[in-house]
């Protein structure tokens, strides 16, 4: 199961298991079918991309900082449980005063600090749990074995959906469905201009663009850029859960050139309004840089009339149960934000006559689970959300 162990805490996610879950019963092509005989066979996600045996060492910083309320220092910041800082040599290409830190990192490192405890004191009690049912292992015997293949030539053509026309303009439908002819899927879809839905109770295994993938049951897609988002509006559904994973601007992804990053202000361009149902609870994944969450609580979520709620922590762990990166890392830290709130605005769609009841929503919750080794592979959240969207009142 996805959930290995829940506490007042949070949760430990098993992220691969969940995976496995809308994937095992899978649909052939056409092409398989006819090779093997066979129309369904049996699929599951690369299990070693969740083979993550070691920590990684950060270099040591330096430095204390003074803040309203209190002074923070990165020698008391590092006393973790069960940790051993690793001292090292600092670069030749870059030399800094001992408190020489730019605004971003004073922030930075303040917010480490009102959190920090939360995060040790959940992950602690998870992690532990997981030992304890063997889901982690402090002896683990697996090695790191190579990766599959990180391409997807699908992503990196998103940008022709700029230049074309949207079907709409030629008074088609929005939407395409992923036929199936005695186990046979269809080859020939439209990705960029119009909604694309699997609406099987088993997964498709398609042929896109020359290349295979798996399209989960009951699901729906638009491949495009966020600019053209008329497609999934037209789609004529409204969602009580919308999550969101900007690829929010840092250095990394500058020297990297991994992806194009979107600027903070670009995100109110998404239709958030025209796709929340009254009370829909929104979640936006936020890099560990204090202006953007500052952005998303005071300026994004006001935009689109959501009111925020709650920051949840996803923290990252070794098959073992050691934090990815140290806790208190100078440079990167072993967790990620999620800022939830829920839409409050009165948009057209207001005057559904189904009643819904709000649960109570925790402010603060830790998830905890192994990464994946795939580049910002967040994991599928949709369970733990569940219980926070608008739900029908029990009938008298």
């Amino acid at each position: 199961m996805s959930i290995v162990f829940r506490n007042a805490n949070g949760w430990l996610l098993d992220a691969c298991s969940l995976v496995d879950k809308g994937v095992q019963l899978c649909n052939v092509t056409s092409e398989r079918k006819a090779a093997s005989g066979k129309s369904h066979f049996k699929c599951c996600f690369k299990h070693e991309c969740f083979q993550i045996l070691k920590s990684h060492v950060s270099v040591k910083s330096s430095c204390t900082v003074t803040t309203n309320d209190s002074t923070v220092s990165d020698a008391a910041l590092r006393r973790s449980e069960n940790k051993t800082t690793v001292d090292c040599k600092p670069s030749k290409k870059r030399k800094r005063k001992r408190n020489d830190l730019n605004q971003g990192e004073i922030d930075s490192l303040a917010f480490h600090h009102k959190i920090r405890s939360a995060i040790l004191e959940g992950t602690k009690s998870l992690v532990d749990a997981g030992l304890s049912c063997e889901y982690l292992s402090e002896v683990n015997d697996a090695r790191e074995g190579p990766l599959p293949s990180q391409e997807c030539n699908l992503a990196a053509l998103c940008d022709m959906a700029k230049e074309l026309p949207l079907v709409s303009e030629h008074g088609e439908d929005p939407v395409q469905f992923i036929e199936s002819e005695d186990g046979c899927s269809t080859t020939h879809l439209d990705l960029f201009t119009r909604i694309t839905e699997n609406c099987m109770d088993f997964a498709m295994e398609v042929m896109l663009m020359g290349e295979k993938y798996i399209i989960p049951p009951r699901c729906a897609f638009l491949l495009s850029d966020f600019a053209r988002m008329q497609p999934l509006v037209g789609y004529g559904r409204f969602f009580d859960l919308i999550v969101l994973d900007p690829p929010w601007e840092n250095k990394s992804v500058k020297r990297s050139g991994r992806y194009s990053f979107l600027p903070s202000s670009q995100l109110k361009r998404l239709p958030v309004p025209l796709l929340a149902s009254t009370g829909c609870v929104v979640v936006t994944w936020v890099t560990n840089r204090p202006s953007h969450l500052r952005f998303v609580r005071d300026e994004l979520y006001p935009h689109w009339g959501v009111e925020v709620l709650a920051e949840w922590f996803w923290v990252k762990v070794t098959r073992s149960g050691e934090y990815v990166f140290p806790l208190d890392s100078p440079h990167k830290k072993p967790y990620e934000v999620l800022v939830l709130g829920r839409y409050r605005g009165c948009g057209h769609h207001s005057h559904s006559s189904l009643r819904k009841t709000e649960l109570p929503m925790e402010e603060q919750r830790v998830i905890v689970s192994v990464p994946s080794a795939l580049h910002s592979h967040k994991p599928s959240l949709s369970g733990q959300y569940s219980q926070h969207v608008l739900v029908p009142p029990t009938a008298s």
